[in-house]
């Protein structure tokens, strides 16, 4: 594992790093809450070690923020605050495990095998393009880090959409999936389903992810791959 530790203590932070090489994992360890809100907002960590009473910028701050951005990175808290209130507080505010200090190393070592653990097997469930990503297992969706709500039918959508990143899809492919059997019924639902679903994912953003593409379907492209160079507003001959 790679791991990031953000803790001002210099006891406490080199007894840390001293045992995770150790262990043989690698180790960057940061002394203070700007400069670990940096290197957590970087995603180059299989988990975070989290010290909540941080001098410059406060711990839940620190995971408030990373989680706002959309970094899904596991993230331990320590604390030597240990009331029901302030694990709840951790673990509302983003944190995937919570431990007091003092505490045993073995123990911090399976707590964070363990919620790495977890974190491979919900990214298996994720799928993401550019900005937007998808949670199968939790039904969610998140575009930089905003929630957006869709019906059952504009995430399956979505879904296939996803796995076709970059491709175009046609009207008559959509409805198979939805409908999973061959279609040949009228085509223009697919219209209305898309147009919902374009105004929920890409409106209050600069810059449109779902266009659609005259006479042959729709396609899904992160925002930096740009328009397609026959792209339009939603027509009756998109098939």
């Amino acid at each position: 594992m790679d791991i990031l530790v953000i803790e001002d203590d210099l006891v406490l932070g080199k007894a840390l790093q001293r045992g995770l090489h150790e262990h043989r994992h690698g180790c960057h360890w940061v002394q203070n809450g700007l400069e670990g809100l940096e290197a957590a907002s970087a995603q180059r960590c299989d988990v975070i070690v989290l010290d909540l009473n941080l001098p410059d910028l406060p711990g839940l701050e620190i995971l408030r923020r990373i989680r706002a951005r959309g970094v899904q990175t596991p993230v331990v808290v320590l604390s030597a605050l240990g009331s029901v209130e302030n694990r709840v507080a951790g673990l509302d505010a983003g944190a995937d495990d919570y431990l007091v200090k003092p505490f045993a190393f073995p123990e911090l070592l399976a707590r964070l095998v363990a919620v790495t653990r977890r974190a491979i097997h919900r990214q298996s469930q994720q799928m993401s393009v550019g900005p937007l990503t998808l949670d199968l297992s939790l039904r969610r969706v998140l575009r930089e880090g905003r929630d957006i709500d869709l019906t059952p039918t504009e995430f399956s959508l979505l879904e296939f959409l996803m796995r076709n990143a970059g491709q175009v899809v046609s009207r008559k492919m959509l409805c198979e999936h939805l409908w999973e059997s061959d279609w040949e019924g009228v085509t223009n639902v697919i219209e209305v389903h898309i147009t919902r679903l374009r105004a929920k994912m890409d409106r209050d953003f600069p810059e449109p992810m779902l266009h659609t593409v005259r006479g042959r379907g729709y396609v899904l492209r992160a925002p930096e791959e740009g328009r397609p160079p026959d792209d339009s507003p939603p027509s009756p001959e998109a098939i």
